[in-house]
């Protein structure tokens, strides 16, 4: 029995290729917000990238565009102090969010970080999806499941999508994708597909690029 999870042939070729397609196009930093009034009135639906600290959620970003600086990595957690925002192709508004999770910032810098976070979660009408991105070495930790919780109670549809799975074995991903989906199935805002992705090594990007193209309005 295969694990729930993302199957590329669920996508057909076409699909494939509109996501090729649409993450070829430029893709430009508007702005990056630490607070709320500062976030942009935008008409494009938006994607949003959360994850905990370290999580890889630049890297991932940086793949599906094809840039390999687009968005900033740094080895040092809690680094991302807003939330940037990423015009693609006049298509879609790409909103890469402040790690959560990360202790050793000051409280009052975490509390700052983590009430703009959900206020944007919560009440940006125009948001489409939220990738809450989960790093497969260690599974769904307490700190995403209260951002499950928060993104149920905004009725706000949000997808799990596992980062560096280069990282594990086939057998323990597949186990992985089996725990997360039982998880999901409780959170009533969880998208049912899970997408396993490498950075790193380009697996399941096209996947994750062709669903997401999807939700852009027909050109």
């Amino acid at each position: 029995m295969a694990a729930p999870g993302f199957d590329e042939n669920q996508i057909d070729d076409a699909g494939l290729e509109h996501g090729r397609w649409l993450f070829r196009q430029p893709c430009n930093f508007v702005i990056g917000c630490a607070h709320l009034e500062q976030v942009p009135e935008s008409s494009l639906l938006e994607i949003a990238f959360a994850g905990r600290s370290n999580v890889g959620k630049s890297s991932l970003i940086n793949a599906i565009v094809g840039h390999k600086a687009l968005a900033r990595i740094s080895k040092t957690p809690g680094r991302t102090r807003e939330v940037n925002f990423f015009d693609l192709g006049g298509r879609l508004m790409l909103a890469d969010l402040p790690g959560y999770g990360y202790a050793r910032a000051p409280k009052d810098q975490v509390r700052q970080w983590t009430g703009l976070v959900e206020a944007y979660l919560a009440g940006r009408v125009n948001l489409r999806r939220i990738c809450v991105l989960v790093d497969a070495r260690h599974g769904i930790k307490d700190s995403d499941r209260g951002v499950f919780t928060m993104l149920d109670a905004a009725a706000q549809v949000y997808q799990v999508v596992l980062t560096k799975c280069d990282k594990i074995g086939d057998g323990v991903l597949a186990k992985l994708l089996d725990a997360t989906a039982g998880e999901l199935a409780d959170h009533p805002a969880a998208h049912p597909v899970i997408i396993a992705t490498s950075s790193r090594m380009g697996r399941g990007i096209d996947q994750l690029r062709a669903v997401l193209a999807a939700l852009a309005p027909p050109q």
